[in-house]
């Protein structure tokens, strides 16, 4: 089945399709809930905090102002589908990291949302070059149903982790599952080793 329907694929390609996967060319919509909102509202704001030396809060016209960094990567959800070359842009994980300097102890991050979800990544996984926080696909800002004003981007991962609507990110010094993870959803959700569910 997957092979049928990567027909057509260059070799190149095949090989950046993880197994289980087939590529698509539109963006499918999946998330939990509703779309929170169309725009963003006045107040809204982001916050890093938890085990790091610098707690910060950013408006949203202050967090577009920091240094911006532009990602072209595949992505991969849990449900089979995979789009490849997808740009990106937003702030680096990396950058942000220099900033608010993680303390010794820190291990872990949970990534907030609005509506209550959230998303756990180690904090190792951050620290690669191709995680942002993302504001703009493919040249355009977010569509609210593809988690506008912000979401985490973590291409190494199952999409569920790249968590929509961001507000926070809150370092901790052991993981704390995430939604989809309390439900038994793999908590390292490597796409290569197909890890989609911890049973």
């Amino acid at each position: 089945m997957g092979i049928f329907r990567n027909r057509g694929l260059t070799d190149d390609e095949k090989t950046r399709i993880p197994p289980g996967q087939h590529r698509v060319e539109d963006f499918p919509v999946l998330h939990v809930g509703s779309v929170p909102y169309e725009a963003a509202p006045d107040d809204w704001d982001f916050k890093v905090w938890g085990e790091i030396e610098n707690p910060t809060r950013w408006s949203l016209n202050e967090l577009r102002a920091l240094p911006a960094t532009e990602v072209t990567t595949d992505i991969h959800c849990v449900t089979s589908w995979s789009k490849l070359d997808t740009s990106w842009k937003g702030v680096s994980l990396p950058w942000l990291l220099g900033q608010i300097q993680p303390t010794a102890d820190a291990t872990h991050v949970l990534a907030h949302a609005d509506g209550g979800y959230t998303a756990n990544v180690p904090l190792e996984v951050l620290q690669d070059d191709d995680v942002l926080l993302a504001y703009e696909f493919d040249g355009q800002d977010l569509e609210p149903e593809h988690g506008q004003p912000l979401r985490l981007l973590v291409p190494k991962k199952y999409f569920w982790k790249s968590a929509k609507w961001l507000r926070g990110l809150e370092f901790l010094t052991e993981d704390r599952l995430g939604y989809w993870e309390r439900y038994g959803y793999s908590n390292s959700a490597d796409p290569w080793k197909e890890e989609r569910y911890a049973f």
